[in-house]
């Protein structure tokens, strides 16, 4: 397993090395799809990098230094790029990767996935944070975790498969009339082409997830990982073996949990209720 603490680099600057990205590759009379291609990524990866929408990553800046013959510029680049401590890189490589995957698979326990909250379900789990966030910063954080949902409604959307507890479905966090809406949201999501949401109910008697949380992911290179949370830090989890294991747990869930339809029938009720 691998974790990463670092600060997360400034996001203008990532824009900007992404902009000479885009220029050395010109110069050097490459297509991204071409350029793609000869570091093993999908092309989509390459405009992503391109657009500054993901930072690149000094191991790739070495790579494309030698493909491209730029002399070490980008690797110097990525080296010095001014930094920001608001988010770990371990949860900024988590999102880049979330973001452009072709499958994911998320478990959660205590609350529910931040791809399926509501706005006013975020707001009321960011205000029960401990210490305290100031309203700015939850405003933030409510806004980026509103806008990584977009993932769930692209042209060509993931196959995503949602397990969550029962026991998050009873919380009513943010009150009523929040929990009505996010009832409401759930359904509406369970819905999505592609999309599949089951609920782990009470009283079983084996249980595959009591571990804790986690999500699997298969990026646009068939590369799997896995990313799992705790208190304090989060873990991005790349190695084969680890993934695996993970991978297995929840194959179990799956067959522990409610299907997608009693699933609908207990939102349903719970919506009645």
């Amino acid at each position: 397993m691998c974790a990463w603490q670092k600060p997360k680099k400034n996001a203008s600057a990532v824009r900007l090395v992404g902009a000479q990205v885009a220029l050395f590759r010109r110069v050097a009379r490459l297509t991204q799809r071409e350029l793609a291609e000869r570091l093993c990524l999908a092309e989509e990866s390459v405009a992503s990098i391109e657009q500054g929408r993901r930072p690149l990553k000094p191991d790739l800046a070495e790579q494309l230094d030698r493909v491209l013959e730029t002399k070490g510029a980008l690797a110097v680049a990525v080296q010095n790029l001014p930094e920001m401590d608001r988010y770990p890189v371990w949860a900024e490589e988590f999102m880049d990767r979330e973001r452009e995957a072709v499958a994911l698979s998320s478990y959660e326990n205590q609350v529910l996935p931040g791809l399926l909250q509501t706005e006013g379900y975020a707001r009321a789990a960011f205000l029960s944070m401990v210490p305290p966030l100031s309203e700015e910063e939850i405003e933030h954080r409510v806004a980026a975790r509103i806008e990584r949902q977009d993932l769930l409604h692209r042209k060509e959307p993931p196959s995503a498969s949602f397990i969550v507890s029962e026991a998050v479905l009873m919380d009513r966090l943010g009150g009523d009339e929040v929990y009505q809406e996010q009832l409401r949201h759930l359904c509406d999501c369970a819905d999505l082409p592609g999309l599949s949401l089951q609920v782990m109910p009470f009283g079983r008697k084996t249980h595959a997830g009591l571990s804790g949380p986690f999500v699997l992911l298969e990026t646009p290179d068939h590369e799997h990982l896995a990313y799992t949370e705790a208190q304090r830090g989060s873990q991005l989890v790349s190695d084969s073996d680890e993934v695996s294991i993970l991978a297995r747990k929840y194959a179990m869930l799956r067959t522990q949990a409610l299907n997608p339809e009693d699933t609908k029938g207990l939102l349903d009720r719970r919506q009645g209720d």
